[in-house]
């Protein structure tokens, strides 16, 4: 992973390595350069979307010196997202706060990565495959990040045409509608002016919530089984994101718990409920509320 040069890519190639992951810091053109001179047979992979290390190339020791879990290693604990303030060595319990904007202090938090504008030139590129930051995230998360990369991945493989406006709207929408930082696209265009996480761009426009998990369908009584996720009841507008791509509205008119008794809500953590339900829905398919939509946001 972190692979900057042809040279490491080489490297990591006779090791036994078929595919690297190329570093955030990269820009496309330093990728065409890459891919140009670096080994044949070997895949390139490069991150799309998600949370960005503070450090370079996520070479970071902070987690594990604070928490015991490596950032190297795929356990990092996040501790730039934490909140810090400065204490003079004499004053112990004497806190002074390092002010950044109205929200609090963070001063090694940045900006989420968010490449989506970028996928035809990534592709063009070279890159064989692309990474989606999901560690620590929902199930939601994943499946909204999954399905609109993937939506954009082959409508540029389809017709090798640029993205229409309304389908580009449609993705961002989606991509605003889970629990986020700001999104900047980082160096890929070689320069990144907008790492930070400043006031410039509102923290409140989530406007999906994920709220259950479907575990399987009744198909005699016409009924699905979920799993509870965040508290929802009868006379709620919800969704339902149903693997690999559709997304179905739903009116909650009725509801009933394990044993067939109607309720009003499921208030209970992981609580199993059965929900009407007249069409097919997968398993694993996400119950999610919108709570607002992104378009209207003031």
């Amino acid at each position: 992973a972190n692979t900057l040069n042809a040279e490491t890519a080489a490297f990591w190639q006779e090791q036994g390595v078929s595919r690297i992951v190329l570093a955030r810091e990269l820009s496309i053109e330093q990728m065409k350069a890459l891919r140009a001179r670096g080994p044949a047979g070997l895949e390139y992979e490069a991150f799309v979307h998600g949370a960005m290390c503070v450090s370079y190339s996520g070479r970071c020791l902070l987690s594990y010196y604070m928490t015991g879990r490596s950032a190297n290693q795929g356990a990092c604990a996040h501790p730039c997202r934490y909140r810090y303030a400065l204490q003079e060595e004499k004053r112990p319990g004497q806190y002074y706060p390092i002010e950044e904007d109205q929200h609090g202090t963070y001063i090694l938090n940045s900006r989420d990565l968010c490449l989506l504008d970028y996928i035809p030139q990534l592709i063009e590129a070279g890159v064989d495959a692309f990474k989606v930051e999901g560690r620590m995230k929902s199930p939601l998360y994943t499946a909204v990040t999954a399905r609109v990369y993937r939506q954009a991945i082959d409508k540029w493989l389809q017709s090798r045409s640029p993205y229409s406006p309304p389908d580009l709207e449609a993705w961002r929408l989606e991509l605003r509608g889970i629990a986020t930082r700001p999104y900047t696209t980082g160096f890929i265009c070689g320069s990144a002016d907008e790492l930070q996480d400043t006031a410039k761009t509102p923290r409140d426009d989530y406007h999906f919530e994920f709220c259950g998990m479907v575990k399987g369908r009744d198909q005699e009584r016409g009924r699905i089984e979920v799993e509870q996720r965040a508290n929802f009841g009868r006379g709620e507008d919800l969704e339902i994101m149903i693997p690999p791509q559709d997304i179905r509205p739903l009116t909650l008119t009725e509801l009933y718990d394990s044993d067939g008794m109607p309720l009003d809500r499921a208030r209970h953590a992981r609580q199993r409920v059965w929900i009407p339900s007249s069409e097919p829905v997968l398993p694993n398919s996400i119950l999610r509320r919108v709570l607002r939509r992104a378009g209207r946001a003031e």
